[in-house]
């Protein structure tokens, strides 16, 4: 799942894959906003055929706490 959605944080902000890590910080490491958060969310939907509560999935700050939320979803 981490390299899946590596894939999808590179569509919407600029950074290597390789410098993202399941540590990495949605806005302080990868520089995303709200807007491009929540449209890489609306991607995941997709990505991992689940539904993602927006709400809950908004106070995920890690890539590893996103993981986590995704995986809790299935």
């Amino acid at each position: 799942m981490l390299e899946q959605l590596k894939a999808l944080i590179c569509n919407y902000v600029e950074v290597n894959e390789d410098e993202i890590t399941e540590k990495s910080h949605f806005s302080e490491d990868l520089g995303f906003n709200s807007y491009d958060f929540m449209c890489m969310l609306g991607d995941a939907e997709d990505e991992f055929d689940v539904e993602i509560d927006e709400n809950e999935a908004g106070k995920c700050k890690t890539v590893e706490e996103l993981i986590a939320y995704l995986e809790g979803q299935k």
